[in-house]
């Protein structure tokens, strides 16, 4: 499954974090790990795409974003977890959309790796601006807070999460995405 993926996020304090996880005492958390991957280069990153295996408790899939001109298209594929085990420890990727999509730009499958993994605990609710997430990170030996607002529209969307975040008394600040984040742990440690 492929869709147009248009989100606005901010960074939360832990405070603002907790406030708004009490709006929402009837969403169960969900835990996710996303395993990412890239070569020694950083050659997709170069491209400006990612590619990551996302993993619940039951099922996983492996997703590719690639930048448009608003927002990301993101090519979905489900995975059972055993696959996804698979490809994590075989670096193989199975013979579908993603693995062309990567092999036109011209990177080599070959080189490819996991960089490492990030696991986020998510409250997520549909809200009339949008699909509300309510993320608790760790990667890398460090903890963020992240609130993000998936919309049709970018515009409206964008309105509607500033009405948001003022009606809640919390300040942007700015989230560049979750495998940006990490891929500057990344850089850090190499330096």
């Amino acid at each position: 499954m492929n869709h147009l993926e248009i989100e606005y996020k901010t960074l939360l304090t832990k405070e603002e974090f907790n406030r708004i996880k009490e709006q929402m005492p009837h969403i169960e958390a969900v835990t996710q790990t996303n395993y990412y991957f890239d070569t020694d280069n950083f050659d997709l990153k170069a491209s400006k795409m990612s590619l990551r295996i996302r993993t619940f408790t039951d099922k996983a899939e492996l997703t590719l974003k690639v930048p448009q001109k608003i927002g990301n298209l993101e090519y979905n594929h489900d995975l059972l977890l055993s696959e996804a085990e698979t490809i994590i420890h075989t670096l193989q990727l199975p013979d579908i959309e993603i693995k062309h999509i990567i092999a036109q730009t011209g990177i080599s499958l070959k080189e490819l790796k996991v960089l490492g993994s990030l696991t986020t605990v998510r409250r997520e609710i549909a809200t009339k601006i949008g699909l509300m997430a309510l993320d608790y990170n760790r990667y890398a030996g460090i903890k963020d807070y992240e609130l993000e607002l998936e919309v049709s529209y970018a515009e409206k969307g964008k309105a509607d999460f500033e009405a948001f975040l003022k009606a809640n008394h919390i300040q942007f600040k700015y989230a560049k995405s979750k495998v940006a984040r990490f891929s500057q742990t990344l850089f850090k440690q190499k330096k």
